[in-house]
Protein backbone atom coordinates (compact mmCIF):
# COMPACT_ATOMS: atom_id res chain seq x y z
CA UNK A 1 0.00 0.00 0.00
CA UNK A 2 1.25 3.56 -0.77
CA UNK A 3 -0.58 7.08 -0.12
CA UNK A 4 -1.15 9.86 -2.67
CA UNK A 5 1.59 10.84 -4.99
CA UNK A 6 3.33 14.08 -3.37
CA UNK A 7 3.40 15.24 -7.31
CA UNK A 8 0.00 14.76 -7.66
CA UNK A 9 -2.37 17.64 -7.07
CA UNK A 10 -6.07 18.33 -5.58
CA UNK A 11 -8.45 15.23 -6.09
CA UNK A 12 -12.56 14.26 -5.43
CA UNK A 13 -13.54 10.38 -5.24
CA UNK A 14 -16.96 9.43 -5.96
CA UNK A 15 -17.55 6.58 -3.13
CA UNK A 16 -20.07 5.29 -0.60
CA UNK A 17 -20.25 5.82 3.28
CA UNK A 18 -21.24 2.40 4.92
CA UNK A 19 -22.18 2.18 8.43
CA UNK A 20 -23.03 -1.43 10.29
CA UNK A 21 -24.22 -1.31 13.95
CA UNK A 22 -23.75 -4.96 15.42
CA UNK A 23 -25.25 -4.66 18.84
CA UNK A 24 -28.07 -4.59 20.72
CA UNK A 25 -29.64 -5.32 17.05
CA UNK A 26 -28.50 -5.27 14.07
CA UNK A 27 -28.53 -1.81 11.80
CA UNK A 28 -27.00 -1.16 8.33
CA UNK A 29 -26.79 1.98 5.91
CA UNK A 30 -25.10 2.58 3.11
CA UNK A 31 -24.85 6.19 0.99
CA UNK A 32 -23.59 7.50 -1.84
CA UNK A 33 -21.13 9.91 -1.16
CA UNK A 34 -17.95 12.66 -2.73
CA UNK A 35 -14.75 14.11 -0.81
CA UNK A 36 -11.84 15.64 -1.23
CA UNK A 37 -8.29 15.00 -0.97
CA UNK A 38 -6.26 17.54 -0.82
CA UNK A 39 -2.68 18.09 -0.92
CA UNK A 40 -2.63 21.32 1.40
CA UNK A 41 1.89 22.42 1.29
CA UNK A 42 1.54 22.33 -2.68
CA UNK A 43 -1.69 24.36 -2.82
CA UNK A 44 -0.12 26.81 0.08
CA UNK A 45 2.75 27.02 -3.08
CA UNK A 46 0.20 26.92 -5.79
CA UNK A 47 -3.24 27.20 -5.73
CA UNK A 48 -5.26 25.06 -7.81
CA UNK A 49 -7.71 27.15 -10.15
CA UNK A 50 -10.34 23.85 -9.98
CA UNK A 51 -10.45 24.36 -5.93
CA UNK A 52 -13.44 27.10 -4.98
CA UNK A 53 -11.28 27.74 -1.71
CA UNK A 54 -12.92 29.82 1.11
CA UNK A 55 -15.44 31.37 -1.37
CA UNK A 56 -18.48 31.31 -2.32
CA UNK A 57 -19.80 27.93 -4.66
CA UNK A 58 -21.66 25.03 -5.50
CA UNK A 59 -18.79 23.53 -3.92
CA UNK A 60 -16.18 24.77 -2.00
CA UNK A 61 -13.15 23.89 0.45
CA UNK A 62 -13.12 26.40 3.39
CA UNK A 63 -10.00 26.32 5.98
CA UNK A 64 -12.42 27.70 8.81
CA UNK A 65 -14.39 24.43 8.50
CA UNK A 66 -10.87 22.76 10.18
CA UNK A 67 -9.35 23.01 13.70
CA UNK A 68 -9.42 25.50 15.47
CA UNK A 69 -11.51 27.79 12.90
CA UNK A 70 -8.94 29.91 11.71
CA UNK A 71 -8.26 31.30 8.32
CA UNK A 72 -4.98 28.67 7.35
CA UNK A 73 -5.91 25.47 8.60
CA UNK A 74 -2.61 23.76 7.29
CA UNK A 75 -0.69 26.04 10.08
CA UNK A 76 -2.86 25.32 12.44
CA UNK A 77 -2.12 21.09 11.45
CA UNK A 78 1.57 22.72 11.54
CA UNK A 79 1.31 23.63 15.05
CA UNK A 80 -0.42 20.89 16.61
CA UNK A 81 2.19 18.42 14.95
CA UNK A 82 5.26 20.63 16.92
CA UNK A 83 3.16 20.30 19.96
CA UNK A 84 3.34 17.26 20.33
CA UNK A 85 6.86 16.58 19.15
CA UNK A 86 5.90 15.23 15.76
CA UNK A 87 8.87 16.90 13.79
CA UNK A 88 9.59 14.26 10.69
CA UNK A 89 6.83 15.31 8.75
CA UNK A 90 8.67 16.99 6.23
CA UNK A 91 6.73 15.94 3.45
CA UNK A 92 3.30 16.60 2.33
CA UNK A 93 -0.10 17.08 4.32
CA UNK A 94 -2.72 15.57 2.51
CA UNK A 95 -6.56 16.43 3.76
CA UNK A 96 -9.31 13.81 3.51
CA UNK A 97 -12.49 15.85 3.91
CA UNK A 98 -16.15 16.43 2.79
CA UNK A 99 -16.43 19.58 0.79
CA UNK A 100 -19.28 22.39 1.50
CA UNK A 101 -22.21 21.61 -1.26
CA UNK A 102 -24.26 24.82 -1.94
CA UNK A 103 -22.53 26.89 0.64
CA UNK A 104 -23.54 24.21 3.72
CA UNK A 105 -21.19 22.20 5.42
CA UNK A 106 -21.32 19.39 7.66
CA UNK A 107 -18.15 17.15 7.86
CA UNK A 108 -18.48 14.23 10.20
CA UNK A 109 -15.03 13.13 9.99
CA UNK A 110 -11.56 14.12 8.35
CA UNK A 111 -8.70 12.76 8.04
CA UNK A 112 -5.15 14.47 7.58
CA UNK A 113 -2.49 12.45 6.30
CA UNK A 114 0.83 13.95 7.14
CA UNK A 115 4.12 12.59 5.65
CA UNK A 116 7.83 11.86 5.42
CA UNK A 117 9.91 13.24 2.71
CA UNK A 118 9.98 9.90 1.54
CA UNK A 119 6.71 9.34 1.14
CA UNK A 120 5.87 7.14 4.35
CA UNK A 121 3.10 8.51 7.02
CA UNK A 122 4.55 10.49 9.82
CA UNK A 123 0.96 11.04 11.57
CA UNK A 124 -2.85 10.41 10.94
CA UNK A 125 -5.19 13.07 12.70
CA UNK A 126 -8.69 11.81 12.28
CA UNK A 127 -10.93 14.84 12.94
CA UNK A 128 -14.71 14.54 14.65
CA UNK A 129 -17.75 17.18 14.51
CA UNK A 130 -20.75 16.04 16.52
CA UNK A 131 -23.89 17.89 15.75
CA UNK A 132 -23.73 19.39 18.63
CA UNK A 133 -21.21 22.03 16.93
CA UNK A 134 -17.96 19.77 18.80
CA UNK A 135 -14.76 19.29 17.29
CA UNK A 136 -11.93 16.41 18.27
CA UNK A 137 -9.13 14.88 17.01
CA UNK A 138 -7.80 11.17 17.28
CA UNK A 139 -3.56 11.49 16.71
CA UNK A 140 -2.46 8.10 15.91
CA UNK A 141 1.18 7.19 16.36
CA UNK A 142 3.08 5.33 14.17
CA UNK A 143 0.91 4.94 11.74
CA UNK A 144 0.96 2.62 8.38
CA UNK A 145 -1.20 1.85 5.50
CA UNK A 146 -2.67 -0.82 5.69
CA UNK A 147 -1.85 -1.36 9.49
CA UNK A 148 -4.69 -0.96 12.43
CA UNK A 149 -4.19 1.68 14.48
CA UNK A 150 -6.65 2.08 17.40
CA UNK A 151 -7.74 5.18 20.08
CA UNK A 152 -9.74 5.31 23.29
CA UNK A 153 -12.93 6.91 22.33
CA UNK A 154 -13.24 10.46 24.79
CA UNK A 155 -15.91 12.25 22.21
CA UNK A 156 -19.48 12.04 22.23
CA UNK A 157 -20.81 11.36 18.77
CA UNK A 158 -24.27 9.48 18.66
CA UNK A 159 -26.53 9.17 21.78
CA UNK A 160 -26.93 5.40 21.15
CA UNK A 161 -23.02 5.09 21.74
CA UNK A 162 -21.86 5.47 25.25
CA UNK A 163 -18.39 7.22 25.57
CA UNK A 164 -16.60 4.04 26.07
CA UNK A 165 -14.60 1.44 24.00
CA UNK A 166 -11.62 2.02 21.44
CA UNK A 167 -11.68 3.47 18.00
CA UNK A 168 -9.22 0.88 16.02
CA UNK A 169 -8.23 2.79 11.98
CA UNK A 170 -7.68 1.49 8.99
CA UNK A 171 -6.08 2.91 5.87
CA UNK A 172 -5.55 1.63 2.44
CA UNK A 173 -4.97 2.75 -1.04
CA UNK A 174 -4.98 0.67 -3.99
CA UNK A 175 -4.27 2.85 -7.15
CA UNK A 176 -6.59 5.13 -7.39
CA UNK A 177 -9.24 3.72 -4.53
CA UNK A 178 -8.69 5.48 -0.80
CA UNK A 179 -10.35 3.72 1.71
CA UNK A 180 -10.63 4.84 5.37
CA UNK A 181 -12.11 2.19 8.14
CA UNK A 182 -12.94 3.26 11.57
CA UNK A 183 -14.44 0.48 14.03
CA UNK A 184 -15.80 0.85 17.46
CA UNK A 185 -15.04 -1.83 19.71
CA UNK A 186 -16.04 -1.62 23.46
CA UNK A 187 -15.91 -4.22 26.75
CA UNK A 188 -18.15 -7.06 24.91
CA UNK A 189 -16.30 -6.73 21.33
CA UNK A 190 -17.23 -5.14 18.14
CA UNK A 191 -20.08 -2.60 17.86
CA UNK A 192 -19.91 -0.45 14.66
CA UNK A 193 -18.48 -0.85 11.89
CA UNK A 194 -17.77 2.29 9.15
CA UNK A 195 -15.79 2.61 5.88
CA UNK A 196 -15.37 5.91 3.71
CA UNK A 197 -14.64 4.61 0.25
CA UNK A 198 -14.35 6.10 -3.21
CA UNK A 199 -12.36 6.27 -6.29
CA UNK A 200 -10.31 9.18 -6.80
CA UNK A 201 -9.50 11.47 -10.38
CA UNK A 202 -8.08 14.58 -10.25
CA UNK A 203 -9.89 17.88 -9.03
CA UNK A 204 -11.46 19.43 -12.29
CA UNK A 205 -13.54 21.83 -13.37
CA UNK A 206 -15.40 18.88 -14.96
CA UNK A 207 -15.52 16.73 -12.37
CA UNK A 208 -16.85 19.28 -9.65
CA UNK A 209 -19.84 20.51 -11.89
CA UNK A 210 -20.46 16.23 -12.23
CA UNK A 211 -20.22 16.06 -8.57
CA UNK A 212 -22.48 18.40 -7.86
CA UNK A 213 -24.55 17.86 -10.66
CA UNK A 214 -25.17 13.90 -9.64
CA UNK A 215 -25.41 14.79 -5.42
CA UNK A 216 -26.07 18.82 -4.97
CA UNK A 217 -27.71 18.39 -1.53
CA UNK A 218 -25.05 15.99 -0.34
CA UNK A 219 -24.13 17.34 3.39
CA UNK A 220 -27.60 18.35 3.84
CA UNK A 221 -28.40 15.12 3.30
CA UNK A 222 -25.49 14.12 5.78
CA UNK A 223 -27.51 15.55 8.32
CA UNK A 224 -30.77 14.97 7.19
CA UNK A 225 -29.49 10.95 7.23
CA UNK A 226 -28.16 11.41 10.75
CA UNK A 227 -31.56 12.08 12.75
CA UNK A 228 -33.84 9.61 10.13
CA UNK A 229 -30.77 6.56 11.09
CA UNK A 230 -31.42 8.08 14.93
CA UNK A 231 -34.89 7.76 14.36
CA UNK A 232 -34.66 4.46 13.47
CA UNK A 233 -32.76 3.51 16.06
CA UNK A 234 -35.43 4.85 19.02
CA UNK A 235 -38.08 3.08 17.06
CA UNK A 236 -35.82 -0.17 17.46
CA UNK A 237 -35.38 0.79 21.47
CA UNK A 238 -31.56 1.02 21.82
CA UNK A 239 -30.43 2.13 24.73
CA UNK A 240 -29.93 6.30 24.88
CA UNK A 241 -27.44 8.20 26.11
CA UNK A 242 -27.40 11.75 27.48
CA UNK A 243 -24.11 14.01 25.79
CA UNK A 244 -21.54 14.53 28.28
CA UNK A 245 -19.28 17.07 28.62
CA UNK A 246 -16.61 17.34 26.01
CA UNK A 247 -12.54 16.58 26.57
CA UNK A 248 -10.76 19.05 27.77
CA UNK A 249 -8.03 19.10 24.89
CA UNK A 250 -8.76 19.16 21.79
CA UNK A 251 -6.52 16.07 20.54
CA UNK A 252 -6.29 12.96 22.34
CA UNK A 253 -3.29 10.80 21.44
Amino acid sequence: MSGASEEGGPQIAVGTVWHRRLRPVAHEFRYPTCFLQLPLRRLRREPCAALNRNGRGWLSFHDRDHGDGGPDALAWFERLLAQEGITDADGEVWLQTFPRMLGYVFKPVSFWYAHRADGSLAAVLAEVNNTFGERHGYLLDAPAWGQERSARKVFHVSPFCAVDGEYRFRFERAGDRAVARVDLHDAEGPLLQTSVSGALSALTPARVRRAVLAMPFLTLGVVLRIHWQAARLWVKRVPFFTKPQPPQHFVSR
